[in-house]
C-alpha cells in the first residue's frame, strides 16, 4: 500500500481517449488536488479503428509521438504517483495488446484498459470534487468513442452507464464527408436516441436535481452559446440555444467552413456529431439547462488515486460488496488472506515483488470463492468469469484478468498451457502470486478453527525457481496437511517450480 501523499507532492494522470489523449500533473494542496499542468493532444485512435476494429500503424504512431512528449514532462514524478488510463478505442481495437507493449515501453507506469462502467465512476469523482454539490445529479459526459451518463449525489455515483456512441464513432457514421443537412442530423439524432433508450427509463425513475456536462464536446457548446448569446444567465447550455446551434451548423453545410467561437481547428470534423449526440440525450432525459464542468476523467483518476494513498481505496470496498453479494464464507476468506499474507511476506523480497502485488494477492485471496454461489462443481472457474468480467469499480481490465487468473489456478491440475496464460497476462510474478494462493487454500483447506502449524516459505540460494516449505509442529487438526503439500511437488513442477517439502 502506498504511504500517504504529503502537501505540495506531485502527482500526474493521463487519459489515453478516443480523440484526444489529457495529461494532467497536480500537487497537493490541504487535501484538493490543484492542477499545476495541463495538455492536451488531438491523436484520434478512434478514427483509426477499421471495420474490423484493428487500430492502424498511423493512429498507434500517432499516440506512440504525444505520449513520448508527455513523458518529458513527468521526470520529477515518482511512477507510484501516476496512473495512465485508457477508454473506448483500446477497449475495442482487436490489436490494443500490441499498442500497450509498445506504449509501456516509452511509459513509466503501465496502461490501465478501464471498462466503461469504471470510466463513469472516475468521470463522476472528478466531476463531484471539481463542482461540489449536494444536489442529485446527472452527469453527461460524451467522449470520441463512448459517451458515460451517471446519476450521483454528493461524491458517490449511483447509476453509471456507458453507451457505444462518441463524436469520433459518430462524425465516422454520419458525417463522415463533413456534410451537415438536416437529414443528417436527423438520422445522427435518431441513433442516438436508440442506444439512451435502453437506460432511459431506469435513470429517469432514478430522477435528478440538476444536470452537468464535462469533456471537450460540452465545453465547446458551452462557449459557442456563450458567445452567441444563446446560454442562459448563469452561462448554461439550454436545450433552446443548442436547437439554434443545430440550425446554424445545417447553414454552414460543411464541418470545415465552422468558425465559431469554442471551436477549436481540431474539433470541426467531430463537433457536429457531438452536437448531434447532445441534442438526442438532452431530448430523451427532457433536460432544458446544462451546466459545464471542467473536471471530467482525469481529475476523476487523481482523486481516485488520492484515495488510495489515504486508505480508502475504492477498490476494498468493490471486494466487500462483492463479499457480500454472492454471500462469501468471511471467516474462511479471512483466514486464506491471513495465509497468503504471510507466505507472501516470507518471500516478498527474493521474488522481487511488490506492495502492489500484495493488495491483488489480498483482493483475490478474499473473493476466491464467490463461484461457489453459481455451483460447486468448477467453483474456481466460475469465480474466475465472475471476476473478470463484471463491472467491478475501482479495478481496470488487467487487475480483473489478474484476479481471474489467480483464482482459477488455486486448485486442481495445474498445466503448462495454463501457465503460459499466466505469464501472457501478469508475468512471471503472476505465476508466484498464483502459487502462493494455492498454498494457502491448501494450509487453510480443513476449515478448522484450529491453529495451523506454523509454515515457513522460502527462496533457495535467491533461485526464484526452487522454492522450500518448512512445516513445524504439524498437530492432529492437520494430519492430512504434510500429504496435500507434497503432492503439490508435480504440480508445481509443471510451472517450472521446484518444491521441496521439509518437517521439523
Amino acid at each position: 500500500m502506498n504511504p500517504p501523499l504529503a502537501e505540495d507532492e506531485l502527482m500526474a494522470a493521463i487519459d489515453l481517449g478516443s480523440n484526444s489523449f489529457h495529461l494532467a500533473i497536480a500537487r497537493l494542496d490541504h487535501g484538493e488536488v490543484r492542477k499545476i499542468v495541463s495538455m492536451s493532444e488531438k491523436v484520434q485512435l478512434a478514427a483509426g479503428l477499421d471495420a474490423n476494429n484493428i487500430l492502424s500503424i498511423e493512429a498507434q504512431q500517432r499516440g506512440f509521438d504525444c505520449l513520448t512528449r508527455f513523458v518529458a514532462r513527468l521526470d520529477a514524478i515518482p511512477a507510484s504517483r501516476i496512473r495512465i488510463v485508457a477508454t473506448n478505442a483500446l477497449r475495442q481495437a482487436t490489436n490494443s495488446d500490441d499498442f500497450i507493449q509498445r506504449a509501456n515501453a516509452i511509459l513509466p507506469k503501465p496502461i490501465e484498459i478501464i471498462a466503461g462502467r469504471e470510466e463513469a465512476r472516475l468521470i463522476y469523482l472528478g466531476v463531484s470534487h471539481t463542482n461540489a454539490s449536494t444536489d442529485k445529479r446527472l452527469v453527461i459526459d460524451i467522449g470520441g468513442g463512448s459517451t458515460e451518463f451517471i446519476i450521483g449525489q454528493g461524491f458517490e455515483p449511483m447509476l453509471t452507464e456507458s453507451l457505444q456512441m462518441g463524436c469520433v464513432a459518430f462524425t465516422q457514421r454520419f458525417f463522415a464527408d463533413g456534410v451537415m443537412t438536416k437529414s443528417i442530423f436527423n438520422s445522427a439524432k435518431a441513433g442516438a436516441r436508440k442506444k439512451i433508450l435502453a437506460i432511459n427509463r431506469r435513470y429517469k425513475k432514478a430522477g435528478w436535481s440538476s444536470v452537468v456536462g464535462s469533456s471537450g464536446t460540452i465545453k465547446a457548446v458551452q462557449q459557442v452559446l456563450v458567445s452567441e448569446g444563446w446560454a442562459d444567465d448563469q452561462e448554461r447550455i439550454t436545450y433552446e440555444g443548442i436547437k439554434k446551434l443545430e440550425k446554424r451548423l445545417i447553414e454552414i453545410g460543411h464541418v470545415d467552413d465552422i468558425e465559431l467561437e469554442g471551436v477549436k481547428e481540431h474539433r470541426k470534423a467531430v463537433f457536429a456529431g457531438g452536437v448531434a449526440i447532445l441534442i438526442a440525450a438532452m431530448k430523451a432525459f427532457g433536460v432544458e439547462t446544462i451546466s459545464f464542468s471542467d473536471g471530467a476523467l482525469r481529475e476523476g483518476v487523481m482523486y481516485d488515486m488520492l484515495g488510495r494513498f489515504a486508505s480508502e481505496d475504492v477498490r476494498d470496498r468493490s471486494v466487500q460488496a462483492l463479499i457480500k453479494r454472492y454471500s462469501v464464507d468471511k471467516k474462511q476468506a479471512k483466514q486464506v488472506v491471513k495465509t497468503a499474507q504471510q507466505l507472501f511476506d516470507q518471500v516478498k523480497n527474493p521474488l522481487n515483488l511488490t506492495d502492489e502485488d500484495g493488495d491483488l494477492l489480498r483482493r483475490a485471496a478474499f473473493l476466491h470463492e464467490i463461484g461457489l454461489a453459481i455451483a460447486h462443481s468448477g467453483y474456481h472457474r466460475h469465480s474466475a468469469y465472475l471476476l473478470e468480467f463484471s463491472d467491478i469499480p475501482g479495478f481496470s481490465q488487467v487487475d480483473q484478468k489478474r484476479m481471474a487468473q489467480l483464482v482459477l489456478n488455486h486448485r486442481h491440475k495445474l498445466k503448462a498451457d495454463l501457465r503460459s496464460q499466466v505469464v501472457l497476462v501478469g508475468g512471471e510474478i503472476l505465476v508466484y502470486l498464483c502459487l502462493i494462493l494455492r498454498l494457502a487454500v491448501l494450509i487453510q483447506h480443513s476449515r478448522s478453527e484450529h491453529t495451523p502449524p506454523k509454515i515457513q516459505l522460502s527462496i533457495l540460494d535467491n533461485q526464484p525457481n526452487h522454492w522450500q516449505i518448512n512445516v513445524m509442529a504439524i498437530n492432529e487438526h492437520y494430519s492430512c496437511l504434510l500429504g496435500d503439500l507434497k503432492a503439490q511437488v508435480e504440480q508445481f513442477a509443471r510451472w517450472g517450480i521446484t518444491l521441496s517439502i521439509v518437517t521439523a
